[in-house]
This record gives structure tokens, C-alpha cells and sequence, in this order.
């Protein structure tokens, strides 16, 4: 990846030090939004536009940036078995990491319990406190599921938001050039040009994104304060401890696997996981994570189709999240579920939980429908963690995050698409010359 597609070095500090990085930055700035939100709600609440205009700008860019990156990848490819290759492998490791996922979140609610005890009775919650998102809220389909990855004309994939349908038109796209041999080469070199375009547009709102951090966060304070903290202090922190434990176990585990140390990860990505803690939404940080990843040695066809997917396939976070929170509130609410009944729960989350992408508070959206799905735990009863949700989205945005960059390193790894060098240098774990495999070093 060529500079003009890096835009975490368009912050770098330079004769600036510390105080000229964008991790400072966005710290500084969150810092400042806590004490704003604490000591002057009323002001607080009015800096949330700040926050929606940082996502605002970089959902802006998503689009483009992930039809590029295909496009631009699948192209170079010269293989269309190759496409179909990756996607599989990518599907597969999507579904089996977000399966143990959630029966690791299930184990740990059970032992834990932090719902136990609490005994509400869910004829008292006012329905009308619910949502109405949330209220409407029901069972989707796998028919339903699979036609809505479709959009409804080729430009609205664009403008949808979708970011599963932006990668279908891409991919579509992408075969459909690179079946025109010669002749498309032109199309295929405006596309790079352009994704170097995007990128250097992402570098420049990335100047805003410490002042997206202020008012995303002296808005949550200044809305919840710090009262529904302690009211559900038991399940805040068994999620935090659960998702770090996924983070280091799991995601670390597999990470070692592919040769990469989780912790120089976590400060590889220490930028966007500031913005993600911040504004609570993988979104904000998608184009920058490929071009981490990019940047980490995965190659560009493989980061632009595993990535964008990963963003409705692989939400790791937003599994052990609503895995969590439907048995913190099946305890909370004294409703049994037996073993079965808690087996059948992960299948219906292994639904729901795809296309809960990005976007923030849909996980909250998505909880409501699985308990829709389950017709065994009240519906109304999610209002018992809306005071918390998005104390609660800090952890699971993160795995998100961590969980999309492993897995990009994966899927290179197995399809040999890696720059060992690159890895070492960034976030491997032994030196570059004993990362390659004998295979590698042959057709050297």
C-alpha cells in the first residue's frame, strides 16, 4: 500500500511527539467529553452532533472504499476459483469463531449469574419505555435474510448502507470486468487511482475525529450519567471480563495460530480502537482497518473481501453480547431455560447476529428480535440494560474490531496471500524468515 492509502500517518506525531498522534488525540478528547457529560449535562447533550457528524463523514466513504478495494482486488486476482475460494474459507471461519463465541459467552453467564436474584417481574415494565425500533422488532427468516443481500437497484447498494450488499454489487462487479480480459484494464486502473483518492479523503477526516470522540462521549454521559452504572455494575462487569478474556483466549489463541501476537495487534490498531471505544460503532474505523491490515502484510484481494464481510459474518463482539444479555435477562426475569432451550437460543443467534453491522445501538435492535425469536424470554424485559447499552457496545464494538483483523491474517495465511516481512515488522510473532513456509520459499 502506497502512502496516500494510509490515512493513520496523515496524524503521525512528527516534531509534535506524543501530543501529534491521533491515539492521543482521540484519548484527550474522550477525556474531555467524560468531564463535560459528568459536570455540565445540559451542555454535554448538545455536543452529540459532533459525534454523528465523525460518523456521518467516514459512513460517507465505506462505500466506495470497500467497491475500490474489491474491485480493484478481485481484478488482480486472475482467478475467479480463487474468489470463490476465499469467501468459502473466509464463511466457514466467520461461523465457527462466532459459534464458540457464544457458547463461550453462554458458559460464562451461567457461572457468573449476574441476573440472579434480581427477580423483576416483566408484567411491571412499561411497554411504552421500549424503543420502538426495538418494539417492532421480529424473527427474520433465512429466506428473508438471503434476499435482503440483495439490494433493490444496482446504485442503492450505495446508498442502503448495507455493507453485506456493497460487497455482493462489488463482487459482482469485479467478475464481471475481470471476464473482460484487455479491454477493462482502463476501468480497472481509474478504480486504483480512485481507492488512492478515498484513502487520502479518510486521511483528512481523520483530523476530526478527536472532536468526534468529545461529543460522542459528553453526549452518552450526559444522557445516562453514572447511576444505570451501578444499578447493573454486576453485568457490566462480567461482559468486560468475559470480552477480554475472549480477546486474549480465543482471538489470541487463533492470532498465535497465524503467527501474530494479539497484544502488538491491540497497539497496532490502539487509533481505531480509541474511535471505536469512542463512538461505539466498528463502522467509524472500517477503511482504516484495511489499511492496517494492508498494511500488516494481507493482501489487498483478500483484506477487501474478508473485512467488509466480516462486518456482517464474523461480529464476535456483538455475539457475546447478545448471548450475555438474553441470559442475564431470562435470570433477571426468573424465566427458566433449560439446556435445550439455551442450545436452540445459540441457533437462533447465529442468525440474528449477521448484519447487526457497524451501525450504533443495533445490537440493541437485534437483542429484541432473538427474544422475539425465542417466544420464551419477555421482549419488554430489554428495557432493563437500555440505561447501559452503550456502556456495554464499548466491549463488544472492540472484539468486533480485533475479531475482523485476526481474521483478515487468517485467511491470507491460508491462501499464502501474506508478507511475512511485513507481519514481522508489525504484529508477528517470530522473525520474518522462519515465518515462511517451505512452499513459499520455493516459488522464491
Amino acid at each position: 500500500m502506497t502512502s496516500s492509502q494510509e490515512p493513520y500517518r496523515l496524524t503521525g506525531g512528527g516534531r509534535f511527539g506524543v501530543f501529534g498522534q491521533l491515539w492521543f488525540q482521540v484519548l484527550a478528547g474522550m477525556v474531555i467529553g467524560v468531564l463535560m457529560g459528568h459536570f455540565t449535562p445540559d451542555i454535554g447533550k448538545q455536543m452529540k452532533p459532533f459525534g454523528d457528524l465523525f460518523i456521518s463523514l467516514i459512513r460517507m466513504l465505506i462505500a466506495p472504499i470497500i467497491f475500490c478495494t474489491i474491485v480493484h482486488g478481485v481484478c488482480g486476482m486472475n482467478d475467479m476459483r480463487k474468489v470463490g475460494r476465499v469467501a468459502l474459507k473466509a464463511i466457514i471461519y466467520f461461523e465457527v469463531i462466532t459459534t464458540i463465541g457464544l457458547i463461550f459467552a453462554m458458559v460464562a453467564v451461567n457461572l457468573w449469574q449476574p441476573g440472579v436474584g434480581m427477580h423483576i417481574d416483566p408484567r411491571a415494565i412499561d411497554p411504552k419505555s421500549l424503543p420502538a425500533v426495538a418494539a417492532h422488532a421480529h424473527a427474520t427468516g433465512l429466506s428473508d435474510y438471503l434476499l435482503h443481500i440483495v439490494p433493490p437497484t444496482f446504485t442503492g447498494a450505495f446508498t442502503g448502507g448495507e455493507t453485506l450488499q456493497i460487497v455482493f454489487v462489488s463482487v459482482l462487479f469485479a467478475v464481471a470486468l475481470s471476464a473482460l480480459g484487455p479491454i477493462g484494464k482502463p476501468v480497472v486502473d481509474f478504480i486504483e487511482i480512485l481507492s488512492k483518492l478515498f484513502f487520502k479523503i479518510v486521511g483528512y477526516v481523520l483530523y476530526v475525529a478527536p472532536l468526534g470522540a468529545f461529543g460522542a462521549l459528553a453526549f452518552t454521559v450526559a444522557t445516562f450519567g453514572v447511576g444505570s452504572l451501578w444499578s447493573l455494575s454486576n453485568l457490566i462487569v462480567e461482559f468486560f471480563v468475559v470480552s477480554a478474556l475472549f480477546t486474549v483466549i480465543v482471538l489470541g489463541g487463533v492470532a498465535w495460530y497465524a503467527n501474530v501476537n494479539i497484544f502488538r495487534l491491540l497497539y497496532f490498531i490502539r487509533d481505531e480502537l480509541l474511535i471505536v471505544a469512542a463512538t461505539t460503532t466498528t463502522e467509524s474505523v472500517l477503511p482504516q482497518l484495511m489499511a492496517k491490515m494492508r498494511r500488516a502484510g494481507c493482501e489487498e484481494s483478500i483484506v477487501g473481501l474478508v473485512v467488509p464481510t466480516g462486518y456482517s459474518f464474523n461480529l464476535d463482539g456483538t455475539c457475546l453480547y447478545l448471548a450475555t444479555t438474553s441470559i442475564f435477562l431470562a435470570q433477571a426475569t426468573d424465566t427458566h431455560l433449560s439446556l435445550g432451550q439455551q442450545l436452540g437460543l445459540i441457533i437462533v443467534l447465529l442468525l440474528t447476529s449477521k448484519g447487526a453491522a457497524g451501525v450504533a445501538g443495533i445490537g440493541f435492535v437485534v437483542l429484541a428480535a432473538t427474544l422475539a425469536s425465542s417466544g420464551t424470554i419477555p421482549v419488554a424485559s430489554v428495557t432493563l440494560i437500555l440505561g447501559i447499552h452503550r456502556i456495554l457496545a464499548e466491549a463488544l464494538t472492540f472484539v468486533n474490531a480485533v475479531g475482523n483483523c485476526v481474521s483478515s491474517v487468517v485467511v491470507s495465511k491460508w491462501e499464502g496471500a501474506i508478507d511475512f516481512e511485513k507481519l514481522s515488522e508489525t504484529i508477528g510473532t517470530r522473525r520474518a524468515a522462519s515465518l515462511v513456509p517451505a512452499a513459499a520459499m520455493a516459488k522464491r
